[in-house]
Formats: C-alpha cells, structure tokens, sequence
C-alpha cells in the first residue's frame, strides 16, 4: 500500500469517530450546563412582556370593580309632582286639597341577592385570574418545546460540520490519489457527491433554525429578533421535579390527585362554584321583595277655618309577594341547578381527557427511552464495529469505496437519529410537565396558585 493510500484510509477512520468522543467538546458541555437558566431567562422576558396576560389581568380587575358595584342597592327615585289640582282654575292657592310633593323610593334586592351578586363576581374574578396560569403555562410549554427542538436543530449542523470537514479531507486524498493514478474515477465523484449532500443539509438547517427563531419572537418580540444573535440551546433537559414524580406517575392509571391542581380544572371549578351561587340567588327569588316610600306635601291655599293648613308626611312600605312561581322562579331555579351539572360533567370531561393524554405520553415515554438504550447499547456500537470492518477491507482490496462512505453515512445518520430520539423524548416531557405541574421552570403566577390550592 503507498503513502497516499494510507493517508485515505487515515482520513476514513476519522470519519468514523465515535459520536460520545467526536461531540464531548467543551462548547457542547458548556450548553448543557447553562441551558436551564437561559431558559429560564427566555421564558421570563416572555412572560413579562406577554400582551395576553395584560389583557387578563385588565379583565380580572374589571370584574373585581363589577362584583363591587353589584354589592349595592339601585339608586333611590326622587318624586315631584302635584296633586288636588282644581281643574277649573288650575291655581295652587285656592283649594286646601292641593299639594305640592316631593318624595323618595328605595327598592331593596330580595334576602341576600346582593351579597350573593358579588359573591359570584369574585369567583369569575377569580377564574380570570386563573387564566394567567394557564397563559404562562402555555408559554412555559411552548418555549420549552421550541428552544428543544433549537437544540437538536444546532447539535445535528455540528455533527454535520465536523463530517463535512473530515469528507472535504477525504475528498482531497481521493481527488490527489486519482491525479497520481491511483483512485478511481467513480470513488472522487461519490465522495464530491456525499460533500454536496452534506452541504445541502447545513443550508437546509439553518433555515429550520432560522425559522424557530422567528417563532420565538412571537413571544420575546421583533426587536430580541433583529438584535439577537443565535442563541445556543439544547435537546435536553434534568427534569428534576418531573423525574420526582415519575414513580407517582408509573404506579398507577389514574393521575386524577394531581391532575386537580391544573389551572385549566381549576378554572372548571370556579366555574362549578359561580352556578352553585347562581343556584342560591335564584332561590332569593322565592323571597318578597321590599321598598319605602316617602313623601312630602306642601298646601299652598289656607284651610276652611281660613288659618293655613298643615304639610303632610306620607310614608309606605311596599312588599311584591311571589305567591305564583310556576311561570318564573321555578323555571330559573331549575335551569341554574341544570348548568351545575352541566359544568361539573364538563370538569369530569376534561379530566378525563387529561388522565389519557398522561396516559399517552408515558407510553410514549416508555417507548422513546427503549428505543433511546437500543441505540446506545446496541445500533451506534454495531454501526461503528460496521464502519471499523469497511475501513479495513477497502484497505485489503475487499470492499469498494463506495461501502466505506455508506458505512460512515449510515453511522451518521443513526447518531442524527439518536439525538432526534432525545429531543422527541424531552419534547414529550414537556407536554407532560405541562399536565402535572412538572416543569422546573416555575413561573411566579403558578407557584402562587399552586401553593393557594395545597392549603
């Protein structure tokens, strides 16, 4: 074998680098190390600067202001007027039976409609405000899903930099060998082939990188996008206070204990508890209603004994009785208890659905980290033994060049798909962290409501 020949064969060993050695750089150590906190950082600028959860917020402040306002009995109704006006003068002076009046009327609400008005109030206040958590998870989730998906995207174009460069190498060997007569004419052309694959990958990622960044700026905004450079994720995550729940997760079928303190079911919960007191006002309607009145009457004309005669001071107490409640209470009564049940079978429903989609993700866990251990354990080490046999036979004249750059195309295309394997894994985490309060990422909102609802 001549020199340049070895050199070829020097170059294609390099080619088939072990994975774990040919990406164990400091760069890659120091991602994986910082990439929780410049999360966590991506996931509170977003937060801050969201205009969906300034908008909840203004909402629940205007319901607060509402049921404040429905805590208040109507306005009274001044009254003026005149009364035993003589039609045939039309004079206030001259019959003792004119009056001149003025008077008050208050309505009162009946039993404890309006207390019970803003009772329900601070619960939809409340409801809104729930929101926020749901918003800032969605958030959390999103983020989380994107910068993952970031990090796969960023740690195949390295890998495929580091084979570009080594295939570049090895298509300078192959291109000086066929000068000198030595190589074959098919084996340049494959390896120029494989460098132009290799090429048109690295283009076709950072346009997916690119891309993710644009959909990150739905959230941090178009400004953190024209000044951002390229930020360095990962495809992974610790998952600590997931992986402390796992053993609750995998012992059982039902995840309902901790599928209850979700936002979104406590939402349904408000929503359970403004019909139950929609249910008590409607029964404040079986309850007289009252009102006062008072007047006061000023006689302008002198009495019959010819001295002036005396005001008047009326005073009434009105009470309307609900005596016939078939046509209108009873009908709103029963209606109101209708939509608690509606609303607690639609709380029932949701959990439901996400008891299964728990269920579905743990299953697809299970599966991800399988396949995850068979390309550790097994694949990549048979891919690498494949690639070591390959080498060694074009070396021996008994394999063709065109088995040695299959052999490293198809050992890198496994060590792709065992990063793609991590990042769907650490994906699925997410959408599950999302369900049962696992993220260690902990907005401010949802540690609040988390720590109300566990009192």
């Amino acid at each position: 074998m001549n020199v340049t020949t070895s050199m070829l064969a020097l170059t294609i060993s390099a080619v088939a680098i072990m994975p774990s050695a040919l990406f164990a750089t400091p760069t890659t150590a120091s991602v994986e190390q910082t990439s929780p906190q410049q999360l966590a950082q991506l996931i509170t600028r977003a937060l801050k600067s969201d205009a969906n959860i300034a908008q909840i917020k203004a909402q629940q402040h205007a319901m607060l202001e509402t049921s404040s306002g429905a805590n208040s009995l109507p306005d009274p109704k001044l009254k003026l007027g005149i009364g035993g006006l003589p039609t045939d003068s039309f004079s206030v002076n001259k019959d003792p039976m004119t009056t001149l009046s003025i008077g008050l009327m208050q309505q009162f609400d009946r039993g404890n409609t309006l207390d019970l008005q803003q009772q329900k109030g601070n619960i939809q206040a409340h409801a809104i405000g729930i929101q926020q958590a749901v918003r800032e998870l969605d958030i959390t989730t999103k983020i989380t899903q994107l910068w993952l998906e970031l990090g796969y995207q960023q740690y195949t174009y390295r890998t495929l930099q580091r084979n570009h460069r080594l295939i570049t190498e090895l298509a300078n060997v192959t291109s000086t060998n066929y000068g000198i007569g030595s190589g074959e004419a098919q084996d340049l052309l494959q390896v120029k082939l494989q460098l132009v694959k290799i090429e048109d990958k690295l283009q076709a990622n950072q346009q997916i990188q690119r891309r993710i960044m644009a959909q990150l700026s739905e959230w941090l905004g178009a400004d953190w996008l024209t000044n951002q450079v390229m930020i360095q994720t990962s495809n992974q995550l610790p998952w600590q206070r997931l992986n402390k729940l796992m053993p609750r997760l995998t012992a059982t079928t039902q995840h309902y204990p901790l599928l209850k303190n979700h936002p979104m079911v406590q939402i349904a919960n408000s929503t359970i508890s403004a019909n139950e007191t929609q249910v008590a006002i409607t029964q404040q309607a079986y309850k007289p209603q009252f009102g006062i009145e008072v007047m006061y009457a000023s006689r302008q004309a002198n009495a019959m004994s010819g001295k002036p005669a005396s005001d008047l001071v009326s005073a009434y107490l009105t009470m309307d009785l609900p005596l016939f409640t078939d046509n209108r209470q009873d009908h709103h009564a029963a209606a109101a208890q209708y939509q608690v049940g509606a609303a607690k079978s639609q709380r029932d429903l949701l959990l439901n659905q996400m008891n299964a989609k728990v269920n579905a993700l743990l299953v697809e866990q299970d599966n991800l980290r399988q396949r995850l251990a068979r390309y550790k354990n097994t694949l990549l080490n048979q891919a690498k033994a494949r690639t070591q046999a390959v080498e060694r036979g074009y070396q021996n004249n008994t394999a063709q060049f065109n088995n040695v750059i299959a052999a490293a195309t198809d050992e890198l295309t496994l060590d792709i798909e065992q990063a793609r394997i991590t990042t769907d894994l650490n994906i699925t985490n997410a959408n599950l962290a999302a369900l049962v309060n696992g993220f260690d990422i902990q907005p401010l909102s949802l540690q609040l409501q988390h720590s109300t609802i566990n009192k």
